[in-house]
């Protein structure tokens, strides 16, 4: 246990591990859970209202998750560890469910799932009814492919470095209903945005439908410049779907300025929020456009009788209720650290990184610019050795990263520059 973690912090830790024992007192009313789901959301937050800076306030953030300094992730893209305290809710919510599955008991969870999506919906500046919480980035993806009306002779324009959720997805449903798939490279010797920017709108055409892009290439870390090719694309009419699996939680969003028709993510990534929670953004005036792809109990009792807004994407059958309510204690822990900070710490890592990589005289795919690249850095290495690479760094160095794309790293804001070092470290012996 964290010495950096308050008494009445560790007061709570003692009371859940006791209520998991098996404590009768797990089967709160609606009332008593969400003033304990309050009181853990302030306590969650309150851990990072201190007054320290620099790199003591990213030790006290880095000891509020429950890795020991043998295995340090630093693969965010993927998978991040979630907060401790998130963690704990999760386990607390989960047990009382286990104890009282009963309607009775579960009800209760439905005020707390609003809650949820509207703290959420406040940290992207849009309203809760245009915000679904649903599984996960590739589910979240998959409704908005299906949910468009599409017919032979549309083209759907989409970028070659997107997730296959957001790229193989299309093209399988080109093949079953004929419509066009234009995949757009990344341009050669790539120098700046506007390249990017003209690569995708040289395809624009009277048929473009939808323009279907990734933020943040996972692929090779490249950052597409958003603001710039939604406003292009909605000049010309065209559907705008923005998959941002790497940036919620990561980069300070405004949805309503960028203007895009969608966005979707994920909790379990740099959000470090509970598994299985996804995020879907359906602007206000789609709503009718796009249909869902599930329709399961408490739609209603036919087309016209569907839930309001976009909560009508969240009819999936049985949910995690407790990661639904936890996800709000992850929101207000974002809200007390606030998103430019987070921003700048994910890219003050990232550059560290990248240029400790070039110190070592070995090229890197992502671009240095910060006006193309983000927090997903990916090392440059001869084809097939990512992998293995990336097996020897964990095993030898304890850092866990991936071979996607070559050697991929992304710390996050659990990671210190301390973890940044010995990953370089450990580069420079396997790789120089």
């Amino acid at each position: 246990m964290s010495k950096l973690l308050s008494a009445p912090d560790q007061s709570r830790r003692q009371f859940l591990s006791r209520t998991l024992k098996g404590s009768s007192a797990l089967m709160l009313g609606a009332a008593a859970l969400s003033s304990r789901l309050a009181i853990a959301q302030q306590s969650a937050s309150a851990q990072f209202n201190q007054t320290m800076s620099g790199e003591d306030y990213w030790q006290m953030v880095r000891e509020q998750f429950s890795f020991p300094e043998t295995t340090v992730p630093m693969n965010a893209a993927n998978l991040c560890p979630s907060f401790r305290s998130v963690a704990e809710q999760v386990a607390f919510l989960t047990a009382d469910i286990d104890q009282d599955c009963s309607f009775n008991n579960r009800g209760k969870f439905s005020d707390l799932l609003e809650n949820t999506r509207t703290l959420v919906a406040a940290q992207l500046n849009v309203s809760a009814d245009e915000i679904a919480l649903v599984r996960n980035t590739s589910e979240a993806n998959n409704i908005v492919n299906n949910g468009l009306d599409l017919s032979a002779g549309d083209d759907v324009i989409i970028w070659d470095e997107n997730h296959p959720t957001n790229h193989v997805a299309w093209q399988v449903r080109a093949a079953r209903y004929g419509f066009n798939v234009i995949k757009v490279a990344t341009p050669a010797n790539l120098q700046s945005p506007e390249q990017l920017l003209q690569a995708f709108v040289s395809q624009f055409t009277g048929r473009t439908r939808v323009l279907a892009v990734t933020h943040v290439s996972n692929v090779s870390g490249i950052k597409l410049p958003i603001a710039e090719l939604v406003q292009a694309a909605k000049a010309r009419g065209i559907y705008v779907h923005v998959d941002g699996a790497q940036t919620w939680g990561a980069m300070a969003l405004d949805l309503k300025a960028l203007g895009m028709d969608s966005f979707t993510a994920s909790a379990h990534k740099w959000y470090m929020g509970p598994k299985e929670v996804g995020l879907l953004y359906i602007k206000a005036d789609q709503h009718a456009r796009v249909w869902p792809g599930v329709v399961a109990s408490g739609w209603g009792n036919g087309p016209e009788t569907r839930l309001s807004g976009a909560r009508k994407f969240e009819s999936l059958g049985q949910r995690d209720d407790a990661a639904l309510a936890a996800l709000s204690v992850a929101a207000r822990i974002h809200d007390s650290i606030g998103s430019a900070r987070i921003e700048q710490r994910i890219v003050q890592l990232s550059q560290h990184l990248m240029g400790g990589v070039q110190s070592l005289g070995l090229p890197l795919v992502t671009p240095m610019a910060t006006a193309l690249s983000f927090g997903v850095v990916v090392v440059q290495t001869e084809a097939g050795q990512g992998g293995p690479l990336s097996n020897r760094l964990y095993e030898e160095f304890g850092i866990a990263g991936a071979g996607t794309g070559g050697l991929r790293l992304c710390p996050g804001i659990y990671n210190t520059l301390t973890h940044v070092d010995r990953a370089l470290a450990g580069i420079k012996q396997l790789m120089v």
